[in-house]
């Protein structure tokens, strides 16, 4: 098993600005922490290397796009080597946001965006449980979320 990167405080450090701003300066950083610019640019980089840092992405608020409706389905498959087709049938649905392969009462849990309640039982009827490989579906609506973080670094 791949020991994990070791991080230290001033990686911490730098997690946590970018976490907070993605689009703050090296320099600010730097100046912050008390380093120069290059050592948060190296810094940077070496958690890049690492796969520490994935990505830098846009966060959009889904209201104000006109989504209006979150829920959660858990998919029960008809048998565990459908996991990989039903999986590309599901990534093809644009209302899909995020899935997950879990242990417990499903096989497959998913986040759906829809614009409204109308949308959901159009994208559940005709195109979700129409899958061939989905057994089953159970939706949770959610009416709120009060929480939304990254991991502490």
């Amino acid at each position: 098993m791949t020991q994990p990167p070791r991080i230290d405080d001033l990686d911490r450090d730098i997690l946590n600005a970018l976490m907070n701003d993605a689009r703050i300066p090296y320099a600010e950083m730097a100046k912050r922490f008390n380093v120069s610019p290059a050592t948060v640019h190296v810094r940077v980089e070496k958690m890049r290397a690492a796969e520490i840092i994935t990505g830098t992405e846009v966060v959009v608020n889904p209201k104000l796009l006109g989504y209006d409706v979150c829920c959660f389905i858990g998919i029960n498959l008809n048998a565990a080597r459908d996991y990989h087709s039903a999986l590309a049938k599901l990534n093809e649905l644009d209302e899909v946001v995020e899935a997950y392969y879990t242990t417990g009462a499903y096989n497959i849990f998913v986040k759906l965006m829809c614009r409204s309640i109308e949308e959901l039982q159009h994208v559940l009827i005709d195109k979700l449980q129409a899958i061939d490989e989905v057994q089953s579906t159970e939706t949770l609506i959610s009416l709120q979320n009060p929480i939304n973080r990254n991991v502490s670094p």
